[in-house]
């Protein structure tokens, strides 16, 4: 089973909201998920990105893979270098 760490968007139309999940691969991106790790908004100014560093390095160990976007959040919030 590989495990990715990505995006799941919610909020309303035209207004995203995403929370940075654990997930099967394979599962659908609004899905079930297996653990939740954080939240970004991109609308604020400057983007408010909150994640749980302990997660996200249990995570990133455990060989959970990120996708492009949220490598580039981690690495904004300075998890990965």
């Amino acid at each position: 089973m590989a495990v990715k760490i990505r995006l799941k968007r919610m909020g309303a139309k035209k207004a995203p909201f995403y929370r940075v999940i654990v997930a099967d691969e394979r599962s659908p991106r609004d899905g079930k998920f297996i653990d939740e790790i954080g939240y970004y908004n991109p609308l604020r100014d400057p983007a408010e990105i909150k994640i749980d560093t302990a997660k996200a390095e249990k995570w990133l160990n455990d060989g959970a893979q990120p996708t492009e976007t949220v490598k580039s959040i981690l690495k904004k919030s300075g998890i990965v270098k």
